[in-house]
């Protein structure tokens, strides 16, 4: 289908839970309902206006998702798992998005949630050779061709500390560069009450941290999480005839894309962590949204990208092409990575401060985001967004990558018909969700659940 003949697409809702350690204390049933109930509130609809639903888990029996979207009625609507290791969520919204642009549905829901075990990620069937293992053994034979020579830890450490080293022995980074990306993580974290991991550390204490391989330590590295995440996709009309055009932004253009044969085949650490793939993606989404080749990048503001590992942020910087290839480190040098820089990447705090609840992550992405474009981000508002004569303000940019594989980046800008004032999500919450993190009860719920079919929620949700 031609792109002039698609919807236009927005996230009119979004929600999210605190991210938390992974102890058990909550099932995913409940943060489902929490993430889900608040994106509805924020959206200002029930859940009868919701008319298909993609939810995302990597841990968990299927249809975990109709269990914990039954809270919030049972009204029959297609409800598809999505499981895509660590760009989940965003995959889930990919879908939702694509349900809402080619006109099959005006409101689509994308729901995300983790209930993960604590330490390093490892397969839950010991009895077959995992999908990832051939990126494993590649990780492992290239490390002939770095300066560090063989390296060690849990592999997904490993996988991204080579790529990391790899970007090094080219373009002249440190280790240094590395604690650097983390250090401005974990004090952006600081502002953000749904962060995980609130500690602040400085570039010495993350140097300083137990070392998990040859590159990076501990505070380097993005933990387990419990989580859940929810967004709401809706097209033009929707947003008209629900007046949201005063929080409604806009998915100017999204993309999923898997490997190609480099991640193989090429001599390069960094092909095999994923970055061929997050260029390509990036490239794409950009000539979506219009932009010729390389252009685009100096109308985004503010970004949220996978930083699973600090080493990953340090090569997405130039995969995303917000930088020259051989710039990244540079980058962080001089501070175009935090406030006051050309971007603010990861005013969330990112995956290494935050958490990272593997379904939830790429949803809670594009909730930051979200509420970025909307100017409603407090604490950790990116300043100078709408300092531009365009009324659209800048972009806000998501990458969310699973290696294995698959990215989804996405491109979101306030719209045009932008236009303040009236109910928001702040009146209808009772608080600005955005940078407050408080739970929801069971009156929140009921004025969001179907009126058509709410039996299941009286008697089975728990809060």
């Amino acid at each position: 289908m031609p792109q002039n003949k698609f919807q236009r697409t927005f996230i009119v809702g979004c929600g999210c839970t605190a991210f938390i350690k992974p102890r058990g204390q909550r099932t995913t049933e409940d943060m489902g309902l929490e993430a889900g109930t608040k994106a509805l509130l924020d959206a200002g609809i029930t859940y009868d206006a919701v008319q298909t639903a993609f939810v995302g888990y990597c841990y968990g029996d299927s249809t975990s998702g109709q269990r914990a979207l039954y809270g919030l009625g049972m009204t029959g609507i297609p409800i598809t798992n999505v499981n895509n290791n660590c760009s989940t969520g965003s995959t889930a919204l990919f879908h939702a998005n694509n349900a809402v642009k080619s006109g099959l549905v005006d409101c689509a829901l994308a729901l995300g949630f983790e209930r993960m075990a604590a330490g390093s990620l490892g397969t839950n069937f010991p009895d077959r050779p995992p999908p990832t293992l051939l990126f494993h053994k590649r990780t492992v034979d290239l490390e002939k061709t770095l300066t560090s020579g063989t390296n060690f830890g849990p592999g997904a450490p490993r996988m991204f500390g080579n790529a990391g080293q790899e970007y090094m022995d080219k373009f002249g980074a440190e280790v240094k560069h590395l604690a650097m990306i983390a250090a401005k993580n974990h004090a952006h974290s600081v502002k953000n009450p749904y962060s995980q991991f609130r500690n602040g550390w400085t570039v010495e204490q993350v140097l300083q941290a137990p070392k998990i391989n040859a590159q990076l330590t501990k505070f380097m590295c993005s933990p387990t999480s419990d989580g859940a995440a929810c967004c709401i996709v809706a097209s033009e009309d929707f947003v008209h005839a629900h007046g949201l055009e005063n929080q409604a932004i806009e998915i100017v253009a999204q993309g999923l894309e898997t490997d190609d044969p480099a991640a193989y085949d090429a001599e390069s650490a960094m092909d095999v962590a994923g970055y061929g793939m997050s260029k390509r993606c990036a490239d794409n989404v950009f000539k979506d949204a219009g932009f010729a080749d390389g252009e685009g990048r100096d109308l985004v503001g503010v970004v949220e990208l996978h930083d699973c590992f600090s080493a990953n942020e340090l090569i997405t910087y130039p995969a995303l092409g917000l930088c020259a290839p051989d710039e990244a480190h540079k980058m962080v040098e001089r501070g175009d990575n935090t406030y006051g820089g050309k971007y603010v990447v990861n005013p969330s705090g990112g995956l290494e401060a935050k958490g990272h609840p593997l379904g939830a992550t790429g949803l809670g992405m594009h909730f930051y985001i979200t509420m970025q474009l909307r100017n409603l981000a407090g604490p950790m508002q990116a300043p100078g967004l709408f300092d531009i004569p365009d009324k659209r303000g800048k972009f806000g940019l998501v990458h969310n990558i699973g290696i294995g594989g698959a990215v989804v980046v996405s491109l979101l800008r306030r719209p045009e018909f932008y236009k303040a004032g009236g109910i928001d999500s702040q009146a209808r919450l009772g608080y600005n969700h955005a940078y407050e993190c408080r739970p929801v009860t069971l009156a929140d719920v009921d004025k969001v659940k179907s009126k058509k079919s709410s039996k299941f929620v009286l008697q089975h949700a728990k809060l």
